[in-house]
This record gives structure tokens, sequence and C-alpha cells, in this order.
């Protein structure tokens, strides 16, 4: 039965893992590590440390305004598309069974393909290139501590883990890199690049958490997790340029600092008791940027919306180690009204509501070691 609580809270945690950056797209949630610690409360257990390294890939290219895909993009070749790498380095104290601390720092590659960013005057491309910027280099890192709610020597079927973080303003987030054909005579010129590819947010904030898991039995069982990060700073002071696009825009000429959250939850199945085994765990997962923070302003540029995936897994866990391969797939994507979107809508008598890419999966692997 020990065996299949770590399996568990390695399907839990490890899961948990892929939950980093972008979104998946357009919709900028940034690299903030693993929710939550992975180790098992087993008061037998005598590792005092965990480190853990986890990346991840996905290509966003998919423009969705609201639930609606806009697949003139695509056949017009006018898409947006963003690839992004990244690795999370995390390193977990395990201080005793219940309690534990965890710092984590992502490092983060973009590439970002497009063309209304170079060369767009009034709406229309006058040169009708495409062009890639990019971006490299360490994303924020958060500090956290995490506590079992529940004494693991007596609540031997399930537990609650709940944790607390710092969010600290390590990326850069004023990335630059060239724009092109918007200068004079078609010159390029260095500016910010866009939201969903600078490596930071520029605000510190605060993370809350919640992940539990129970045994319906001695190899099958459930999981849940709840991740809300809240970033009081409105706004970054980096500029977007979204202003020279439209005079609609003017009042999204600088960065937004959104909040970010995650919500999932599934099933696990230890497929033997050995001392080295198999788990797959399978489940749904809703993260996203909400229109409004719960604390602070909510005013400048942010692309608000979700993501709803369907989230198979497959773990390999050992006495020392374990290694972890999950695969979510979008269902469910939603560019929301912004609230530059709303004041438009007033103004103008027309529902209006901009768009976002999205991609179709995200890939995620890692491995954790125990020592």
């Amino acid at each position: 039965m020990k065996r299949h609580f770590y399996l568990l809270g390695v399907s839990l945690c490890s899961l948990l893992f892929s939950y980093k950056t972008q979104a998946q797209g357009c919709v900028a949630i940034r690299s903030t590590g693993n929710a939550c610690m992975l180790a098992h409360p087993d008061s037998t257990d005598h590792n005092k440390w965990v480190f853990a390294t986890n990346a991840r890939y996905f290509k966003s290219f998919r423009h969705y305004s609201g639930t609606e895909e806009n697949k003139d993009r695509l056949k017009q070749h006018t898409e947006v598309i963003n690839h992004t790498v990244s690795l999370d380095f995390n390193l977990t104290r395990i201080l005793n069974d219940r309690w534990s601390l965890m710092i984590d720092l992502p490092v983060i590659s973009n590439a970002r393909s497009s063309l209304y960013e170079h060369g767009l005057i009034n709406g229309v491309n006058k040169f009708n290139e495409r062009h890639s910027m990019h971006s490299f280099g360490i994303g924020d890192m958060r500090i956290a501590a995490y506590r079992w709610l529940l004494d693991p020597k007596k609540s031997t079927r399930g537990n609650i883990q709940v944790g607390l973080g710092i969010k600290l303003p390590t990326g850069d987030y004023d990335y630059q890199d060239y724009w092109y054909n918007v200068g004079a005579n078609g010159a390029k010129e260095l500016r910010t690049v866009d939201q969903s590819i600078q490596l930071g947010d520029g605000g510190t904030g605060f993370t809350f958490e919640a992940n539990t898991y129970y045994n319906i039995s001695h190899n099958f069982g459930v999981y849940a997790n709840l991740y809300y990060l809240s970033n009081p700073r409105e706004q970054n002071g980096v500029r977007t340029y979204r202003e020279t696009l439209t005079p609609r825009l003017a009042n999204e000429a600088i960065m937004s600092v959104p909040d970010q959250y995650m919500v999932r939850g599934g099933f696990s199945y230890a497929l033997n008791n050995v001392a080295h085994g198999l788990s797959v765990a399978a489940g749904a997962r809703l993260e996203g940027v909400p229109v409004h923070d719960i604390v602070g302003g909510s005013g400048d540029f942010r692309r608000p919306g979700y993501v709803w995936s369907v989230e198979p897994s497959i773990n390999y866990s050992t006495n020392k180690y374990s290694i972890f391969v999950s695969v979510p797939v979008a269902f469910v994507r939603n560019r929301t009204q912004s609230i530059t979107d709303k004041e438009n809508t007033v103004k103008t008598g027309t529902y209006t509501r901009g768009d976002a890419a999205f991609a179709d999966y995200s890939v995620n692997a890692g491995i954790a070691f125990k020592f």
C-alpha cells in the first residue's frame, strides 16, 4: 500500500510539472515550476532532497475568438506561430513527513513567426513578409512551502496538501528583438517582443496550491489539483506597440501583469506491486488567464482566455527516481473578451473580441531524483 501511495504522489505531482508555460499559445502563462512537491508523505522515507527537471514543448498556431476557430487565418497563411521549449530545474527539501520547501527556476526558449508585427500599417501589411522573433533566458523563479494537512501515519488512503509561495520577477519582461519593415523605407527596428514570448511578467506574485489524492482500491485512485497565481502589480511599463496598429488599441500600449490559474483532476492506476513499477493517469485540465485579477488593477494589455485539455500520462518510479511523460490535448480553447474588447463593444455597439493562437497539444517529460 505504501508503494501505491508513492506512485499516486508521483503521478499527482509529476503531472503537475506540465502546468508551465504560456498556456499552449498566446494566452501568456509564464513558467512557474511544478506546483507541488514530488515526494509522498511517507514517514519511513529517509530521503531529504528531490531534484527534478521537466521539459515542455508546444507549437501554437490555431487562432480562436471565443471558442470559434478563425480557420481563414490558416488558409490565408496569416496565422501567428509560436514555438516554445522550456526546461525547469526544481529542488525540494523534505523537512519531515508533513513539511517541505521548494525552489524552481525555468529556462525558456521561444520563437514567434508573424506577418502583422512586421510592416502592418493601418491594418495593411505593405510588405507581406513573414519574419521571426526570439527570446531565450531564465524565467520567473518561484519559492514555495508545502504541508500535508492529515497525519500520514493515520491517513493511509488519502491526503491533502496545501502550498503557499512567492514568484519573483527574475525573468526578462522587456526582451527585445527586431521588428522588420517598421522604420523608414522598410528598415528594421529593435522593439520588445510580444507578451506571449516574454520570459517573465515583471511582477512579484503569490501562489496558492491545493493537491489531494485518494486510494479507492490498492491500485486505483483519484487526484485533484488547484493552482492560483495572484499578481498585484497592474502593469510592468513595457510598451507593446499595439497602439500603432489601430486607434482602438490605444489603451493596450503597455503590458499587463495578469493572474493565472489551473485546475485539474483525474484517475491514477498502478500496474504492478513490485518495488519498481509503472503507473498511468488520465484526467481533465483547465488553465488560463482571467480578465480581472483578484488583487490589484487589471488594465492595459493582456490576452485573457482558457484551455480545457484531456491529459493522459505514464510514470515509472523506483525508490530513487521517477520518470514521466504527459501529453495534454486541447478540446476547448476560448479567447475571452478583454477589458479593451468590452470597452470597444460599448463604444461601437458591436460585439468585439480579439483572437489568440493556441496549440493542439503539448509534450511534457521529466525526471526526478530522490537523495
